[in-house]
């Protein structure tokens, strides 16, 4: 299933950048919260941080998705001045960006030769990723985003107050060939731009909502996917605000509709590139190696979901009936469930991680996904049963029910002994630390459904 992806070393990039005369480049790291940050550099400056690196200023990963400090120095603040941390240009990532006018490409950032790779989520993938090669896989995945558009700017939802938006369709309209037909420029134009980009749509289909479309990034080599991720939820939102639209990414934006998932799809390959997930001696073809990978991912699920369900909102969309799991569970071809194994042959042989929504970072969702199946590899951890039939009908026990809350799968993860080993005690610390934050900025808000709860009545 993996796609070869044509590789950028420094020199080529060198002739690239002198070849089609590019004068500004743009640099790129994605924080915690799976925000993308950066800045254009001149090309003089680009090619010399290319060979030496340069220093990228640590605030990166002291604040939160609003620019607000942190309180508690967790791994960079004010005790230090936010220092600059070392960085360097990922040669590889380089995509050339259509949204611009001017011949203009971008490029990734990693933090190897500095501590905040320790926190730096594209880091934290690279690390689980050097360890699943040492136990002889290698992975590859996809990412499908749901998305609402809406006739908006960000002027005019802030006016709004978020209130009464006006999405860019009306009604329900599940796999509408109306919709993509009336709307066939937009459908093309972002199908262009991800192809564009070196990161192509399998898909791009209506969902059920107004306005709601889904996105089915093409297979790629783990790191490139995670990349592909990143870049397609940042573009799509500056493709959508230049043609006067919004492009929104949240768990859940309304009670009226069902949430907007993220699912990952993933497979692993042995050293010699053959499925190491099909076995056609097996029930279903699953092979020993993928039935321990998902018995970690359920085992490993309620422990890692803050690296999943990253926000507070995250938490609205994990309710029964709504196309999202409540337990760590896991079936044949089965939507219910929190893991779906997909079957029938070496070519498509996967689990689809499902409990993942719209709103994650996707080098730490990836990074948990993979990571807690390697670690059922590495035990050969068991699953439970699979479920057939409604999951949500099913009593599961209490070590595989999911966190409700952020703070309360915050505390799990931080507590957790496993996520130390996989992930290292400065990530886990400073991660676990970040999503109380979060959970804390929410407690003094007063919420539409509390006014129209307690104004008249209490």
């Amino acid at each position: 299933m993996q796609k070869e992806e044509k590789t950028m070393t420094i020199e080529s990039v060198k002739s690239y950048i002198k070849e089609h005369q590019i004068e500004n480049i743009k640099l790129a790291v994605v924080d915690v919260d799976g925000v993308l940050r950066g800045k254009y550099v001149h090309s003089k400056k680009f090619l010399s941080a290319l060979e030496k690196g340069f220093g990228f200023c640590s605030v990166l990963f002291g604040w939160d998705s609003n620019d607000v400090l942190y309180k508690n120095d967790s791994f960079t603040g004010w005790a230090d001045g936010f220092t600059d941390a070392k960085a360097t240009i990922d040669a590889a990532s380089m995509r050339i960006l259509p949204t611009e006018d001017y011949k203009s490409v971008i490029f990734l950032v990693d933090f190897s030769e500095s501590n905040a790779a320790s926190v730096c989520p594209r880091s934290i993938l690279r690390k689980i990723l050097d360890r699943l090669e040492k136990t002889g896989f290698k992975a590859s995945a996809s990412f499908e985003f749901e998305f609402f558009l809406f006739t908006e700017t960000p002027k005019s939802i802030r006016d709004k107050n978020y209130n009464n938006l006006e999405p860019m369709t009306p009604g329900n309209f599940g796999y509408s060939i109306l919709r993509s037909s009336t709307h066939a420029n937009f459908y093309h134009e972002i199908m262009d731009l991800s192809q564009q980009m070196g990161m192509p749509l399998e898909g791009l289909h209506t969902e059920t909502g107004a306005g709601v479309l889904e996105g089915a990034l093409e297979y790629s080599e783990a790191l490139r996917a995670a990349d592909n991720g990143a870049l397609f939820k940042n573009f799509v939102k500056v493709w959508a605000q230049q043609h006067q639209l919004m492009a929104c990414f949240m768990a859940k934006w309304s009670s009226n509709y069902p949430g907007q998932s993220g699912h990952i799809h993933i497979s692993l390959q042995n050293r010699d590139g053959s499925s190491a997930f099909y076995d056609d001696s097996k029930s279903e073809g699953i092979s020993d190696i993928m039935r321990w990978f998902i018995g970690g991912q359920q085992k490993l699920m309620p422990e890692l979901l803050a690296m999943v369900a990253s926000t507070c909102n995250s938490y609205t969309r994990l309710i029964p009936g709504f196309w999202a799991p409540t337990a760590a569970s896991w079936g044949v071809d089965n939507r219910t469930c929190a893991l779906r194994a997909i079957t029938g042959s070496k070519k498509c042989q996967r689990v689809e991680y499902r409990v993942s929504a719209a709103d994650i970072n996707p080098y730490l969702a990836l990074a948990a996904a993979l990571g807690s199946g390697m670690w059922g590899i590495e035990n050969k951890i068991e699953p439970s049963k699979a479920v057939q039939g409604n999951a949500y009908d099913v009593d599961f026990p209490q070590e595989l029910q999911l966190p409700r809350t952020l703070s309360h799968a915050a505390e799990k993860f931080k507590n957790s002994k496993i996520a130390r080993d996989l992930f290292g005690d400065m990530f886990v610390d400073h991660y676990a630390y970040t999503r109380l934050w979060e959970d804390q900025q929410q407690l003094g808000a007063i919420t539409d459904w509390q006014l129209k709860r307690y104004f008249e009545i209490i």
